[in-house]
């Protein structure tokens, strides 16, 4: 995980995650329109997920 995406991830999650699947582009975006602490919380989990 970069330093770019993590400075990403917090100024606007939904387009850090982009690459890694539309589930999780949807995912982030419902939460990050819900609240924005939950949808940086959720992209920085996806981010340091190593599976893919």
């Amino acid at each position: 995980m970069s330093f770019w995406r993590v400075l990403l991830s917090i100024i606007f999650p939904p387009i850090a995650v982009c690459d890694k699947g539309c589930g999780s582009f949807l995912i982030v975006l419902l939460l990050t329109l819900a609240g924005w602490v939950p949808g940086v919380i959720a992209a920085l989990i996806i981010l340091n997920n190593n599976r893919n």
